[in-house]
Protein backbone atom coordinates (compact mmCIF):
# COMPACT_ATOMS: atom_id res chain seq x y z
CA UNK A 1 0.00 0.00 0.00
CA UNK A 2 2.79 2.35 0.76
CA UNK A 3 4.40 1.65 -2.56
CA UNK A 4 1.07 2.27 -4.29
CA UNK A 5 0.64 5.60 -2.56
CA UNK A 6 4.12 6.67 -3.47
CA UNK A 7 3.52 5.68 -7.05
CA UNK A 8 0.19 7.65 -7.06
CA UNK A 9 1.90 10.72 -5.80
CA UNK A 10 4.70 10.33 -8.23
CA UNK A 11 2.26 9.85 -11.06
CA UNK A 12 0.04 12.96 -10.17
CA UNK A 13 2.28 15.67 -8.75
CA UNK A 14 0.46 18.41 -10.67
CA UNK A 15 -2.89 17.72 -9.01
CA UNK A 16 -1.44 18.26 -5.58
CA UNK A 17 0.21 21.50 -6.66
CA UNK A 18 -3.03 22.67 -8.21
CA UNK A 19 -4.86 22.01 -4.94
CA UNK A 20 -2.34 24.00 -3.00
CA UNK A 21 -2.54 26.83 -5.52
CA UNK A 22 -6.34 26.81 -5.20
CA UNK A 23 -6.08 27.12 -1.47
CA UNK A 24 -3.64 30.02 -1.83
CA UNK A 25 -5.84 31.72 -4.44
CA UNK A 26 -8.93 31.39 -2.24
CA UNK A 27 -7.17 32.92 0.71
CA UNK A 28 -5.69 35.74 -1.40
CA UNK A 29 -9.08 36.47 -2.96
CA UNK A 30 -10.62 36.74 0.51
CA UNK A 31 -7.85 39.09 1.59
CA UNK A 32 -8.21 41.20 -1.57
CA UNK A 33 -11.97 41.38 -1.18
CA UNK A 34 -11.60 42.50 2.39
CA UNK A 35 -9.03 45.11 1.41
CA UNK A 36 -11.20 46.42 -1.43
CA UNK A 37 -14.22 46.75 0.85
CA UNK A 38 -12.12 48.58 3.40
CA UNK A 39 -10.79 51.13 0.87
CA UNK A 40 -13.89 51.91 -1.17
CA UNK A 41 -16.16 52.70 1.78
CA UNK A 42 -13.84 55.36 3.33
CA UNK A 43 -13.25 56.92 -0.11
CA UNK A 44 -16.98 57.45 -0.53
CA UNK A 45 -17.22 58.89 2.95
CA UNK A 46 -14.23 61.14 2.29
CA UNK A 47 -15.79 62.55 -0.90
CA UNK A 48 -19.04 63.42 0.88
CA UNK A 49 -17.18 65.07 3.73
CA UNK A 50 -15.06 67.03 1.29
CA UNK A 51 -18.15 68.34 -0.49
CA UNK A 52 -19.71 69.32 2.80
CA UNK A 53 -16.53 71.14 3.82
CA UNK A 54 -16.35 72.99 0.52
CA UNK A 55 -20.00 73.97 0.80
CA UNK A 56 -19.45 75.19 4.35
CA UNK A 57 -16.44 77.27 3.29
CA UNK A 58 -18.47 78.84 0.46
CA UNK A 59 -21.28 79.69 2.89
CA UNK A 60 -18.76 81.13 5.31
CA UNK A 61 -17.33 83.43 2.63
CA UNK A 62 -20.85 84.48 1.60
CA UNK A 63 -21.70 85.45 5.15
CA UNK A 64 -18.40 87.27 5.54
CA UNK A 65 -19.29 89.23 2.40
CA UNK A 66 -22.71 90.03 3.83
CA UNK A 67 -21.07 91.22 7.03
CA UNK A 68 -18.79 93.52 5.04
CA UNK A 69 -21.82 94.93 3.20
CA UNK A 70 -23.61 95.46 6.53
CA UNK A 71 -20.61 97.32 7.96
CA UNK A 72 -20.51 99.53 4.87
CA UNK A 73 -24.24 100.27 5.23
CA UNK A 74 -23.72 101.27 8.86
CA UNK A 75 -20.95 103.67 7.87
CA UNK A 76 -22.98 105.10 4.99
CA UNK A 77 -26.09 105.55 7.16
CA UNK A 78 -24.19 107.43 9.84
CA UNK A 79 -22.47 109.62 7.21
CA UNK A 80 -25.81 110.46 5.53
CA UNK A 81 -27.36 111.31 8.89
CA UNK A 82 -24.53 113.70 9.76
CA UNK A 83 -24.72 115.29 6.31
CA UNK A 84 -28.47 115.86 6.63
CA UNK A 85 -27.98 117.44 10.04
CA UNK A 86 -25.55 119.93 8.51
CA UNK A 87 -27.76 120.74 5.50
CA UNK A 88 -31.46 121.07 6.41
CA UNK A 89 -34.08 121.28 3.68
CA UNK A 90 -36.20 124.38 3.21
CA UNK A 91 -39.90 123.62 3.59
CA UNK A 92 -42.60 125.93 2.19
CA UNK A 93 -46.21 125.68 3.34
CA UNK A 94 -49.26 127.82 2.54
CA UNK A 95 -52.03 128.83 4.92
CA UNK A 96 -55.28 130.24 3.51
CA UNK A 97 -56.91 133.12 5.38
CA UNK A 98 -59.98 135.26 4.81
CA UNK A 99 -58.64 138.34 6.62
CA UNK A 100 -55.10 139.60 6.91
CA UNK A 101 -53.74 141.73 9.68
CA UNK A 102 -53.87 145.21 8.18
CA UNK A 103 -50.31 146.01 7.08
CA UNK A 104 -48.73 149.39 7.59
CA UNK A 105 -47.70 151.40 4.53
CA UNK A 106 -45.14 154.08 5.36
CA UNK A 107 -44.76 156.79 2.68
CA UNK A 108 -41.89 159.26 2.49
CA UNK A 109 -43.52 161.93 0.31
CA UNK A 110 -41.00 164.69 0.88
CA UNK A 111 -42.61 167.82 -0.58
CA UNK A 112 -45.53 165.83 -2.06
CA UNK A 113 -49.01 166.18 -0.56
CA UNK A 114 -51.60 163.47 0.01
CA UNK A 115 -54.76 164.48 -1.86
CA UNK A 116 -57.06 161.48 -1.34
CA UNK A 117 -57.09 157.98 0.09
CA UNK A 118 -59.96 155.49 -0.19
CA UNK A 119 -60.71 151.81 0.34
CA UNK A 120 -62.40 150.09 -2.61
CA UNK A 121 -63.71 146.54 -3.05
CA UNK A 122 -63.92 143.98 -5.84
CA UNK A 123 -61.14 145.71 -7.79
CA UNK A 124 -63.47 148.55 -8.73
CA UNK A 125 -61.84 151.98 -8.80
CA UNK A 126 -64.20 154.72 -10.00
CA UNK A 127 -62.80 157.42 -12.30
CA UNK A 128 -61.28 160.49 -10.71
CA UNK A 129 -63.60 163.51 -10.60
CA UNK A 130 -61.12 166.24 -9.84
CA UNK A 131 -57.60 164.89 -10.33
CA UNK A 132 -54.97 167.08 -8.73
CA UNK A 133 -57.49 168.55 -6.26
CA UNK A 134 -57.83 167.60 -2.57
CA UNK A 135 -60.41 164.89 -2.02
CA UNK A 136 -61.66 162.60 0.72
CA UNK A 137 -59.16 160.88 2.99
CA UNK A 138 -61.04 157.87 4.29
CA UNK A 139 -57.97 155.90 5.38
CA UNK A 140 -56.51 155.71 8.87
CA UNK A 141 -53.27 157.69 8.75
CA UNK A 142 -50.56 158.74 11.15
CA UNK A 143 -47.73 161.23 10.67
CA UNK A 144 -44.46 160.73 12.45
CA UNK A 145 -40.95 162.18 12.51
CA UNK A 146 -37.91 160.15 13.52
CA UNK A 147 -34.18 160.12 12.95
CA UNK A 148 -32.62 158.07 10.19
CA UNK A 149 -31.53 154.71 11.70
CA UNK A 150 -28.47 154.55 9.44
CA UNK A 151 -27.07 158.06 10.00
CA UNK A 152 -28.72 159.10 13.33
CA UNK A 153 -28.49 162.71 12.15
CA UNK A 154 -31.06 163.20 9.37
CA UNK A 155 -34.66 163.74 10.40
CA UNK A 156 -37.22 161.78 8.35
CA UNK A 157 -40.91 162.43 7.87
CA UNK A 158 -43.22 159.44 7.28
CA UNK A 159 -46.93 159.17 6.54
CA UNK A 160 -48.20 155.80 7.77
CA UNK A 161 -51.43 154.47 6.20
CA UNK A 162 -53.46 151.42 7.17
CA UNK A 163 -53.43 148.82 4.39
CA UNK A 164 -56.17 146.47 3.11
CA UNK A 165 -57.47 143.51 5.18
CA UNK A 166 -60.37 141.72 3.50
CA UNK A 167 -58.89 139.47 0.86
CA UNK A 168 -62.18 137.77 -0.04
CA UNK A 169 -63.77 141.06 -1.08
CA UNK A 170 -60.54 142.04 -2.84
CA UNK A 171 -60.15 145.12 -0.70
CA UNK A 172 -57.66 147.66 -2.01
CA UNK A 173 -56.37 151.08 -1.00
CA UNK A 174 -56.11 153.82 -3.61
CA UNK A 175 -53.99 156.91 -2.89
CA UNK A 176 -53.33 160.10 -4.81
CA UNK A 177 -50.41 162.43 -4.21
CA UNK A 178 -49.56 165.82 -5.64
CA UNK A 179 -46.14 167.39 -6.05
CA UNK A 180 -46.05 170.99 -7.16
CA UNK A 181 -42.37 171.32 -7.90
CA UNK A 182 -39.27 169.18 -7.67
CA UNK A 183 -35.54 169.77 -7.86
CA UNK A 184 -34.87 166.35 -9.39
CA UNK A 185 -35.07 165.12 -12.95
CA UNK A 186 -37.15 162.13 -11.89
CA UNK A 187 -39.95 162.35 -9.35
CA UNK A 188 -40.77 159.37 -7.17
CA UNK A 189 -42.06 158.62 -3.68
CA UNK A 190 -40.45 156.03 -1.42
CA UNK A 191 -42.52 153.62 0.66
CA UNK A 192 -42.07 150.51 2.77
CA UNK A 193 -44.43 147.85 4.06
CA UNK A 194 -44.47 146.38 7.57
CA UNK A 195 -46.56 143.53 8.90
CA UNK A 196 -49.01 145.13 11.36
CA UNK A 197 -50.48 148.63 11.48
CA UNK A 198 -52.08 147.79 14.84
CA UNK A 199 -48.68 147.12 16.40
CA UNK A 200 -47.57 150.54 15.22
CA UNK A 201 -50.65 152.20 16.77
CA UNK A 202 -50.20 150.37 20.09
CA UNK A 203 -46.47 150.96 20.24
CA UNK A 204 -45.49 153.48 22.97
CA UNK A 205 -42.35 154.47 21.06
CA UNK A 206 -43.52 154.93 17.50
CA UNK A 207 -40.29 156.58 16.41
CA UNK A 208 -38.25 153.58 17.57
CA UNK A 209 -40.81 151.28 15.96
CA UNK A 210 -40.34 153.02 12.61
CA UNK A 211 -36.56 152.93 12.95
CA UNK A 212 -36.72 149.16 13.50
CA UNK A 213 -39.04 148.74 10.51
CA UNK A 214 -36.76 150.72 8.24
CA UNK A 215 -33.81 148.63 9.41
CA UNK A 216 -35.66 145.35 8.81
CA UNK A 217 -37.79 145.90 5.69
CA UNK A 218 -36.91 146.91 2.15
CA UNK A 219 -38.18 150.13 0.59
CA UNK A 220 -39.60 150.66 -2.92
CA UNK A 221 -40.61 153.58 -5.13
CA UNK A 222 -43.50 154.55 -7.35
CA UNK A 223 -43.18 157.26 -9.99
CA UNK A 224 -45.20 160.32 -10.84
CA UNK A 225 -47.39 160.44 -13.93
CA UNK A 226 -48.33 156.76 -13.64
CA UNK A 227 -50.83 154.56 -11.85
CA UNK A 228 -48.91 151.85 -10.01
CA UNK A 229 -50.59 148.60 -8.87
CA UNK A 230 -48.87 146.84 -5.99
CA UNK A 231 -49.96 143.27 -5.26
CA UNK A 232 -48.63 142.09 -1.92
CA UNK A 233 -47.96 138.60 -0.58
CA UNK A 234 -46.85 137.75 2.94
CA UNK A 235 -43.92 135.43 3.73
CA UNK A 236 -43.21 134.22 7.25
CA UNK A 237 -39.85 132.64 8.00
CA UNK A 238 -39.28 130.52 11.11
CA UNK A 239 -35.73 130.71 12.41
CA UNK A 240 -33.80 127.95 14.19
CA UNK A 241 -34.24 129.65 17.59
CA UNK A 242 -38.05 129.61 17.20
CA UNK A 243 -38.43 133.27 16.28
CA UNK A 244 -40.48 134.33 13.27
CA UNK A 245 -39.67 137.05 10.75
CA UNK A 246 -42.13 138.56 8.29
CA UNK A 247 -41.45 140.06 4.91
CA UNK A 248 -43.45 141.14 1.89
CA UNK A 249 -43.13 140.09 -1.69
CA UNK A 250 -44.79 142.30 -4.24
CA UNK A 251 -45.66 142.39 -7.89
CA UNK A 252 -46.00 145.82 -9.48
CA UNK A 253 -47.55 146.89 -12.74
CA UNK A 254 -47.39 150.44 -14.05
CA UNK A 255 -49.96 152.11 -16.32
CA UNK A 256 -49.49 155.52 -17.86
CA UNK A 257 -51.84 158.20 -16.54
CA UNK A 258 -53.41 160.36 -19.26
CA UNK A 259 -53.73 163.85 -17.85
CA UNK A 260 -56.98 165.28 -19.22
CA UNK A 261 -56.87 168.54 -17.30
CA UNK A 262 -57.60 171.57 -19.46
CA UNK A 263 -54.59 173.65 -18.48
CA UNK A 264 -51.06 172.48 -19.05
CA UNK A 265 -49.49 172.11 -15.63
CA UNK A 266 -45.97 171.47 -14.44
CA UNK A 267 -46.97 169.64 -11.26
CA UNK A 268 -46.77 165.86 -10.84
CA UNK A 269 -49.57 163.50 -9.83
CA UNK A 270 -48.88 160.14 -8.16
CA UNK A 271 -51.38 157.27 -8.09
CA UNK A 272 -50.78 154.01 -6.28
CA UNK A 273 -53.00 151.00 -5.47
CA UNK A 274 -52.25 148.42 -2.77
CA UNK A 275 -54.02 145.04 -2.73
CA UNK A 276 -53.36 141.46 -1.71
CA UNK A 277 -52.24 139.05 -4.37
CA UNK A 278 -53.96 135.95 -2.91
CA UNK A 279 -55.33 134.69 0.43
CA UNK A 280 -52.33 132.44 1.13
CA UNK A 281 -49.67 133.19 3.73
CA UNK A 282 -46.41 131.53 2.81
CA UNK A 283 -44.47 129.97 5.69
CA UNK A 284 -40.83 129.02 5.20
CA UNK A 285 -38.85 126.93 7.66
CA UNK A 286 -35.84 124.65 7.66
CA UNK A 287 -36.57 120.96 8.21
CA UNK A 288 -34.01 118.28 8.99
CA UNK A 289 -35.02 115.29 6.87
CA UNK A 290 -32.86 112.88 8.85
CA UNK A 291 -35.06 110.96 11.29
CA UNK A 292 -33.03 109.57 14.20
CA UNK A 293 -35.58 106.82 14.91
CA UNK A 294 -35.37 105.50 11.37
CA UNK A 295 -31.58 105.46 11.60
CA UNK A 296 -31.69 103.64 14.97
CA UNK A 297 -34.08 101.03 13.56
CA UNK A 298 -31.87 100.52 10.51
CA UNK A 299 -28.75 100.17 12.65
CA UNK A 300 -30.49 97.67 14.93
CA UNK A 301 -31.46 95.56 11.92
CA UNK A 302 -27.93 95.72 10.53
CA UNK A 303 -26.33 94.79 13.85
CA UNK A 304 -28.81 91.94 14.28
CA UNK A 305 -27.81 90.61 10.86
CA UNK A 306 -24.15 90.94 11.85
CA UNK A 307 -24.65 88.95 15.04
CA UNK A 308 -26.62 86.28 13.17
CA UNK A 309 -23.91 86.05 10.53
CA UNK A 310 -21.17 85.83 13.17
CA UNK A 311 -23.12 83.13 15.02
CA UNK A 312 -23.58 81.14 11.84
CA UNK A 313 -19.90 81.51 10.97
CA UNK A 314 -18.90 80.28 14.44
CA UNK A 315 -21.22 77.26 14.18
CA UNK A 316 -19.91 76.51 10.68
CA UNK A 317 -16.30 76.55 11.91
CA UNK A 318 -17.18 74.27 14.85
CA UNK A 319 -19.00 71.88 12.52
CA UNK A 320 -16.04 71.78 10.11
CA UNK A 321 -13.63 71.04 12.99
CA UNK A 322 -15.95 68.32 14.26
CA UNK A 323 -16.21 66.73 10.81
CA UNK A 324 -12.44 66.87 10.41
CA UNK A 325 -11.86 65.17 13.74
CA UNK A 326 -14.44 62.49 12.90
CA UNK A 327 -12.78 61.87 9.54
CA UNK A 328 -9.34 61.56 11.15
CA UNK A 329 -10.75 59.15 13.75
CA UNK A 330 -12.33 56.93 11.07
CA UNK A 331 -9.17 56.89 8.97
CA UNK A 332 -7.19 55.91 12.07
CA UNK A 333 -9.61 53.10 12.80
CA UNK A 334 -9.32 51.80 9.23
CA UNK A 335 -5.53 51.89 9.43
CA UNK A 336 -5.63 50.00 12.71
CA UNK A 337 -7.95 47.40 11.19
CA UNK A 338 -5.72 46.94 8.17
CA UNK A 339 -2.64 46.61 10.33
Amino acid sequence: QLSEDVERVSENPTDEREGEMKVHEDSSSVILADSELGTTAPSLRFSKTCLKNVFSVILLFIYLLLMAVAVFLVYQTISDFREKLKHPVMSVSYKEVSLYDAPGIAFYPGKAQLLSCKHHYYDHIPPLINPGQPGDIECTTRRINYTDPFTNQTMKYALVVQGPRDVKKKELVFLQFHLNETDQDFSAIDYLLFSSFEEFINSPEKAEFMKDCESSYSSWKFSGGFRTWVKMSLVKTKEEDGSETVEFKQETSVVNYIDQRTKLRSDQLFFVVFEWKDPFIQTVQDIITANPWNMIALLCGIFLALFKAADFAKLSVKWMIKIRKRHLKRSQQVMNHIS
